[in-house]
């Protein structure tokens, strides 16, 4: 065919248009296909080309040009984004073994109601790569932010800093959704890690100032990802894999675009989003300890790091009807690989003291690389861990970063200890605040009870007390507590009423108006409830609903206070444990004069009389629920029980008096048949809540 020669030539808008559209296509076959089709002094002739219009004509210049992904300029801070589909966690299996997979596809398997003789579940299983979460939202198909996943909730805007990362589409095909929301995971590659390296030893030789090397590519690749300078990000060499979805808006119709998680991630590689090549289809738990034996022994080739492998429910619907335990997903779970370990001495053994009052023994640690990081501090987890393994300062130990991420001791090599030292013991007060560490009935670790008092709990008591369910005090937030208790305006929760303007608004980023509304939130903090002063206080197993039931019972702070454990007892719902932790709790002086101060500061309540204690019928009586009831549910059937006094328990024993059989119940009702239980329907159990016993 013969060019037209006297075609007019493309508009610059029209010729911009042309270039992105050509780059694009190119990067896509480079960086994610891995197959390119035109020389690299080509591609570069190309986006030259495009700078030089975008530079001439800088209203041309748009958000999804390939240009952009070089670096801007460098940011004060970075913006939060509130997540529209928060970024969850999921469930880790620490047992490394084959059995880690069988125990997921049993609880899958048991949670979807199969037996033995019904098909494997199909999985989807995947690697689970050693980098940094983000969310990348595009709307219209161009990429218009991106965020790191924070607390899960809310994260930080890094769309500059994710614009370098080549793997990264700016612009999607036509046929996505109007809004949609890619997950994936940014990580460096081993290589890249090892050329960056040396690249810095190359400055520091040089004698550049302010330059270091990175001790593992994880840190390397999250450092980058939150700098404030998106040039500094843009020469660091990143990667990216995609593996789930956030929030999608479709607006192409109702039908589904795909109803399997292995679909999802095919559409997600068709629309230009890399997809680790080792992900894999597998029918049942024996496929599942296939591949997580193949990866185990891919492992240490691989280009890049993983800790494990994830494994998911294939069927969409079946993850639907899963759902959730807490914030983790019941059809999804990581699978992790063994630790890294090394050999080390013990020099010492302290006793540190968490924001929530946990005493947690640490050995200090003759320096020791592991796991890509040097070791100092490992932890022995609690006193009964501690004596469990025996570890003794002096001891040769076997150090590991547990999860890769919280470095533990893991055993004593007891042929290497000299001499007899002590064995360890926790200290019986807290050695931060002297307050008495109790460790509970049940539990393995001690904890410090001068929660009001203790300044390594300040901040977390502080922060209890001023959340909305408890005195709602408004804008007293993580950052500003910080900024208080740092700077010890702040050490006592009393101390909160007796700020002023002039302090408050002294501090950083604390203007006169948003400290005088500080001040306003806390005068009204000062009349609240019984229930919530109660929560608010932090008392060790006192929940809302607890708070609640100790206000009804008593119906004054004086007389919990001075409540006996045998009176605490009476609360419903309170049991030994909660009853010890309320009495240890105000039997503490600090926390005491703590209380004391706060209502000499004005905050005050309504009390009334105590209240009559209600009928309990079947006190004493234990049940157990089974199969499907007429017109309960089985959370309702339980619920009118404990309020009646009986205990609800989840299995059948001698100790059972009665098992309430609804229909399709299960091994539970041939267990009380086995024992001679007495077994009655919904029907029967009301006449019991009523009559308290057969006449």
């Amino acid at each position: 065919m013969t060019p037209d020669l006297f075609a007019a030539a493309p508009t610059p808008a029209e010729r911009a248009a042309e270039l992105r559209a050509e780059l694009h296509h190119h990067a896509h076959r480079y960086y994610v296909l891995d197959d390119p089709e035109i020389p690299d002094a080509e591609y570069d002739r190309l986006f030259r080309e495009l700078q030089a219009l975008e530079s001439q004509h800088p209203e041309l210049l748009t958000p999804d040009s390939p240009t952009q992904r070089v670096g801007g300029a460098v940011l004060d801070g970075f913006a939060t984004v509130r997540h529209a589909v928060p970024m969850l966690s999921i469930r880790t299996e620490t047992d490394t073994e084959a059995t880690g997979a069988e125990a997921f596809d049993a609880r899958v398997r048991r949670e979807l109601g199969l037996s033995d003789t019904d098909p494997p579940v199909d999985y989807v299983a995947e690697l689970k790569f050693d980098g940094l979460a983000i969310s990348l939202r595009y709307e219209a198909g161009v990429l218009v932010q991106a965020a790191t996943r924070g607390d899960g909730e809310v994260g930080e805007d890094v769309t500059q800093n994710i614009r370098t990362i080549g793997q990264v589409p700016l612009r999607l095909p036509t046929d996505v959704p109007a809004i949609l929301e890619v997950r994936g995971e940014v990580y460096m590659r081993r290589d890249d890690f090892d050329a960056l390296n040396e690249r810095q030893r190359a400055k520091i030789a040089a004698g550049a100032k302010g330059e270091k090397t990175f001790v593992n590519p994880r840190n390397a690749a999250a450092g980058a990802v939150r700098q404030l300078d998106s040039g500094i990000a843009a020469q660091r060499p990143l990667s990216f894999f995609a593996y789930g979805l956030g929030e999608v808006l479709n607006g192409h119709g109702s039908e589904p675009l795909f109803t399997t998680q292995h679909g999802l991630l095919m559409r997600l590689r068709d629309w230009g989003f890399p997809v680790a090549e080792q992900t894999r289809v597998c029918h049942g738990s024996e496929q599942l300890i296939s591949f997580h034996r193949d990866i185990g022994i891919q492992r240490d080739s691989l280009p890049y790091d993983i800790d494990g492998v994830v494994y998911k429910v294939n069927d969409l619907s079946l993850q639907r009807q899963l759902g959730f335990v807490t914030r983790e997903p019941r059809w999804a779970v990581a699978h992790k690989y063994p630790a890294q370990e090394q050999l080390t001495t013990v020099q010492a053994i302290d006793v540190q003291v968490g924001r929530t009052g946990k005493l947690t023994p640490v050995a200090k640690l003759a320096p020791v690389f592991v796991g890509g990081v040097t070791v100092t501090n490992a932890t022995l987890h609690n006193e009964l861990e501690a004596r469990r393994k025996d570890v003794r300062v002096g001891d040769t130990v076997i150090v590991r970063r547990a999860g890769d991420v919280i470095p533990e001791v893991v055993s004593v090599v007891s042929d290497k200890r000299v001499g007899d030292p002590p064995p360890f013991s926790m200290p019986t007060h807290c050695p931060i605040c002297g307050s008495e560490a109790v460790r509970e009935e049940g539990e393995a670790d001690h904890r410090c009870t001068g929660g009001l008092f203790c300044s390594a709990q300040r901040k977390q008591a502080i922060l209890h007390y001023a959340q909305r369910r408890a005195l709602d005090i408004e804008g007293l937030g993580d950052k500003l507590v910080e900024q208080l208790v740092d700077a010890g305006v702040v050490r006592t929760l009393p101390d909160l009423y007796r700020l002023g303007l002039t302090a408050l608004a002294s501090l950083e980023r604390m203007g006169e108006k948003s400290a005088g509304n500080l001040l306003q939130a806390l005068d009204q903090s000062r009349h609240t409830t019984l229930p919530r002063f109660l929560f608010g206080l932090g008392i060790r197993h006192v929940g809302e609903a607890t708070a609640r039931d100790l206000a009804r019972h008593f119906g004054g702070l004086d007389r919990i206070m001075a409540a006996s454990v045998d009176e605490l007892l009476e609360v419903p719902d309170v049991g030994p444990v909660v009853a010890r932790s309320i009495r240890t709790f105000f039997d503490q002086d600090h926390n005491r004069e703590v209380v004391e101060q706060l209502r000499a500061c004005g905050v005050s309540w309504e009390e009334g009389a105590p209240a009559e204690r209600a009928p309990q019928p079947l006190a004493g009586k234990t049940f157990v629920l089974t199969g499907t009831f007429p017109t309960l549910r089985r959370e309702q059937a339980k619920e009118l029980l404990e309020a009646a006094g009986a205990k609800v328990a989840g299995s059948v024993s001698k100790k059972t008096d009665y098992v309430v059989a609804g229909e399709d119940a299960g091994s539970k009702l041939d267990k009380a048949r086995e024992l001679g239980v007495a077994v009655i329907d919904e029907a029967t159990m009301q006449r019991l809540l009523t009559e308290g016993s057969f006449t």
